[in-house]
């Protein structure tokens, strides 16, 4: 073992501690950055209507860095379980364009069903899109009564709930997707796999 590492080869037991860092490594991804991603992108769309691109964007990169660690970890994907991600975030991204195109949801939310989609995968999908749909649907009615109403003179000072109060304004639906993809997540195959690791 020290002739090993002599030449500049790692030990077992350095080896060991690669895999397992790792392996970690994938499971924080999931469990911590993910939904701190998600909750983010709600809190940006109640507050302004608006996800940034970089939220989207950093769930791509999120996956792809998650990829690499599962695989380092000895935990690896196989093709039919990535292939799987990869046709529920093309799915979600041609079903949300299609949304955003028909103007019921802005390009940001579009992005984000895409990206939840892949993270959650093929299996997940349904149940995912009705509790998204389901929980739209409860912000939009929750919407339109909080929208009869005028606001008290202490929160109409808040310019973001003065964008919520506006009737002519849309509805954050990020909220809804990304409240869904929480619930969700702990039921997918990919939570199984980190937690199995």
């Amino acid at each position: 073992m020290e002739q090993t590492a002599a030449l500049g080869r790692p030990s077992s037991s350095k080896y060991g501690r690669i895999v397992a860092t790792a392996s970690m490594t994938g499971y924080i991804f999931v469990i911590a950055f993910l939904p701190m991603l998600l909750v983010a992108a709600a809190i940006f769309d109640l507050a302004s209507f608006a996800i940034p691109n970089i939220l989207p964007a950093a769930m791509l990169v999120l996956f792809a860095v998650f990829l690499i660690a599962m695989a380092i970890g000895g935990h690896p994907l196989s093709w039919s379980q990535l292939s799987q991600h990869l046709l529920a975030g093309g799915v979600g991204l041609a079903a949300g364009m299609a949304l955003f195109a028909a103007g019921w949801i802005g390009g940001g939310d579009a992005k984000l069903f895409a990206m939840a989609s892949l993270w959650l995968g093929w299996d997940a999908m349904y149940e995912y899109s009705v509790i998204a749909s389901l929980l739209g649907g409860m912000l939009t009615l929750g919407l339109l009564m909080f929208r009869r109403f005028p606001l008290p003179p202490l929160l109409a000072a808040q310019p973001w709930l003065l964008r919520l109060a506006d009737r002519e304004a849309g509805v954050p639906y990020g909220v809804a997707l990304a409240i869904a993809a929480l619930n969700v997540l702990p039921d997918t195959e990919i939570f199984r796999l980190v937690a199995a690791s």
